[in-house]
């Protein structure tokens, strides 16, 4: 083992210990000193009156009288200037102390202006665009009263069974804290008093994407290297840039559920990351606790407060609880206290102990909400997510005059636009493929047909239908749908099918074990293969799907995820050239559901074949299948093509000080104007503890004319180079580093260089 050079103590390093007590507010202590135990407990519940809360089977019961009582400090599923200002009114002129309540809600991807799903914006690398998404969010949100938001999502998800990976940024911790950072300040700017400025949240604390077999809500056990190696980092981006709260997890981490684990909350979050925020559980997630096996709702409250829980969503355990335990001696009334300054110390940040009724202007819903500017920048950011995964021939982009066959159940449908956690979104105002197909070419001529049902498992179907008709099972049979779509196809010059998954088919309590277009899509595509006509396979899902058949066949294929409330226009836009798809995957694509989980930063282990693809006998292999992916992390195409030169280094070594600046000239070699995004990547040879194959530490989006070329530089410092060791010291170690710069993972090491003491 190497000797370590610039170990940085934990006392010092990034991700400090933060001992020293943060400097108290006049108008928060005041209020202190007037609220009796029961009202200090009131700030630490937060409720939703019901109707429409897209998660949960629990609703709060006597709200009004609660806020009366000072019982509430929080309330979501409440918006509108008129019923915000109903409900403050309610705390303010009704309570005792008259504290104005935090109004909560999940706007994750866009308000009433929704944007394409998270993991669709990762994958456009474009990081001044989300965060331009996420302050259009906050502008809307803010506008309807809503001055606390439950987003962003920031677990790192490399299992496309879990349902939620929809709502992250995917696999890549580097990636992950970049997203992390631009939403966080999205949301909250840098000046709480501005009212289009909302609190942001960071969930779901912690490790939740790594949930065993990709199921929700289920255990997660691992070691504190990986997370603080490949876990953890998004989530102290986001306590990097301020965010104001953070919510816990539902999983269990060294055997204690993330609402009630004190290494967690206390230990790593504000003692050593120096957060000074506030906690928020998950949905009833601290009543979930008895279910753990951790005791009674008494004991699992009292082990939430004592852990650095601050306010318990929906329910009501503290609310019920709190005050026995402290008659008990179980909780100390210190605790309560400080859970409920932080409560009060948001509402301060807020403005809203200054005035109640901030958010409450009426005026700003009309100007502010679904606005021509706001929609405009959803059509942007819906084009930019989208990724080419194959061409074939030269059918995209395609004529503006052709005569095209649009089928698919998903090809005129505005029900699976918008995507999953889009609950303050209204379907019914999105654009189709259809619709968006005519606006952006008008003299195309365009035939649809359904050609086949999303699925024709009907008990499937009702499953996903829980909150709308997403799956709509024709009265039509299969094979009358499919007769129709073929007799479409007669006259059309190519062929356009829109398939995929519906929206909420993905999302939080949407876990597949079969990740495979559905079988009636399935064949439909077969059948329009079977044409000879040219086919553009639009592919949508909220996760990276199984499509080794489709890779197969003469078809080129369009990811766009779920697009929002742009979605057909912006499909549009890059069906027929009007923008050049420049999206990359940030999660990758197995061949089967039998190399889950498979992630580019996996580590090389003692046995590793040497390709990928060739088995060999005693080796880290399968029988069946080889172990590279069937679309790598960072893999996108575009209708133009990119010539990376050669890169080359500024010098062959550094020290703890210095920097070396990594170069290479990209060329747009091809027909069109287009973006690619720059992707550095690197290995640490030798070290302490077993490296990762390859790490992503920069990348550039760059825009290139046609002919045209650019030389992109990257510089490397000790803080791209650093890690935690066995002891979770953050350190940067002597020794060879490989480098390679190149539009995807799936590349070889080009230059090397050494670290020196």
């Amino acid at each position: 083992m190497r000797n370590i050079v610039m170990s940085i103590s934990l006392f010092l390093l990034a991700g400090t210990f933060v001992l020293q007590a943060q400097t108290k507010i006049p108008e928060v202590e005041e209020i202190l000193k007037k609220m009796t135990l029961e009202e200090k407990i009131g700030q630490l519940n937060l409720v939703t009156p019901g109707g429409g809360v897209a998660t949960g089977s629990v609703v709060s019961e006597g709200v009004e009288t609660k806020i009366k009582e000072g019982n509430v400090g929080g309330v979501f599923g409440v918006s509108s200037p008129e019923k915000v200002r109903q409900a403050q009114e309610l705390a303010v002129k009704e309570s005792r102390l008259g504290i104005p309540l935090l109004i909560g809600s999940d706007v994750i991807h866009g308000y009433k202006t929704t944007f394409p799903i998270p993991l669709g914006l990762s994958s456009s690398w474009d990081m001044d665009l989300i965060k331009e998404t996420a302050q259009i969010a906050a502008k809307e949100a803010t506008a309807d009263g809503i001055n606390w938001n439950f987003s962003p999502m920031v677990d790192i998800a490399r299992d496309p069974r879990w349902g939620r990976i929809a709502e992250g940024a995917g696999e890549d911790p580097y990636l992950g804290s970049q997203v992390a950072r631009a939403m966080v300040e999205g949301y909250q700017g840098n000046d709480f008093t501005k009212p289009a400025t909302m609190l942001a949240t960071v969930k779901h604390l912690a490790l939740y994407g790594a949930s065993e077999s990709g199921r929700d809500y289920n255990s997660v056990d691992m070691s504190k290297l990986k997370m603080f190696n490949e876990y953890l980092p998004p989530y102290k981006a986001a306590v990097d840039a301020g965010v104001a709260s953070a919510m816990t997890s539902f999983n269990d981490i060294h055997g204690v559920p993330a609402s009630g684990n004190k290494w967690l909350l206390t230990d790593l979050l504000r003692e050593r990351w120096g957060f000074e925020g506030f906690v928020v559980s998950d949905y009833t997630s601290v009543n979930e606790m008895i279910a753990h096996g951790l005791g009674d709702l008494q004991d699992v409250s009292a082990l939430a407060i004592n852990a650095g829980l601050d306010m318990d969503m929906v329910g009501e355990g503290f609310l019920t609880t709190l005050k026995k335990s402290v008659d008990e001696g179980k909780v100390s009334e210190e605790q309560i206290t400080r859970a409920a300054r932080r409560i009060l110390e948001a509402k301060h940040k807020l403005g809203l102990l200054d005035d109640p009724y901030l958010y409450s202007d009426d005026s700003r819903p009309q100007k502010d909400i679904l606005s021509e500017e706001n929609k405009a920048v959803a059509r942007k950011a819906a084009r930019r997510s989208f990724v080419l995964l194959k061409k074939h021939e030269n059918t995209l982009p395609l004529a503006k005059d052709a005569k095209i066959a649009l089928v698919g159940a998903l090809g005129n449908n505005k029900n699976n636009m918008l995507g999953t956690w889009a609950p303050t979104g209204n379907p019914q105002l999105s654009t189709p493929i259809l619709e968006g197909m005519k606006n952006v070419a008008p003299n195309a001529k365009i035939t649809y047909a359904k050609g086949a049902n999303i699925s024709n498992d009907t008990a499937f179907a009702k499953k996903i239908n829980v909150f709308g008709p997403r799956i709509e099972i024709s009265d039509e049979s299969p094979e009358e749908l499919l007769k129709e779509a073929m007799e479409t196809t007669r006259d059309a010059d190519v062929i356009v099918a829109v398939v995929g998954e519906a929206s909420e088919m993905s999302g939080e309590s949407a876990n597949r074990t079969n990740l495979s277009i559905p079988d009636s899509q399935k064949k439909m595509i077969r059948e329009l293969v079977k044409t000879g006509k040219p086919v553009v396979l639009v592919l949508m899902s909220g996760r990276p799907l199984v499509i080794s058949e489709e890779m197969d066949l003469p078809v080129s294929i369009l990811q766009v995820w779920h697009p929002g409330i742009e979605a057909g226009n912006a499909v549009a836009d890059v069906l027929f050239g009007d923008y050049n798809p420049s999206g990359k995957l940030t999660a990758t694509w197995p061949r089967n559901v039998g190399q889950i989980p498979i992630y580019y930063r996996m580590k090389t282990t003692g046995r590793p074949s040497a390709s990928p693809d060739e088995f060999q006998k005693f080796k880290s292999n399968y029988l069946d299948v080889g172990n590279s992916p069937l679309l790598p992390f960072g893999y996108g195409l575009s209708y133009t093509e990119f010539e990376y030169g050669e890169t080359t280094l500024s010098a062959d070594s550094m020290n703890e000080n210095g920097s070396i600046t990594v170069t290479t000239t990209i060329s747009n070699t091809g027909d069109y104007d287009g973006e690619e995004v720059v992707q550095l990547y690197i290995h640490d040879k030798v070290r302490s503890i077993t490296p990762p194959m390859k790490e992503l530490k920069a990348f550039k989006k760059i825009m290139l004319k046609k002919g045209e070329s650019k030389e992109v530089t990257f510089q490397l410092t000790a803080e791209e180079l650093k890690f935690y060791n066995a002891d979770l010291e953050y350190v940067l170690e002597p020794g060879e580093f490989e480098v390679f710069v190149a539009g995807s993972s799936d590349h070889e090491f080009t230059n090397t260089f050494s670290v020196t003491e």
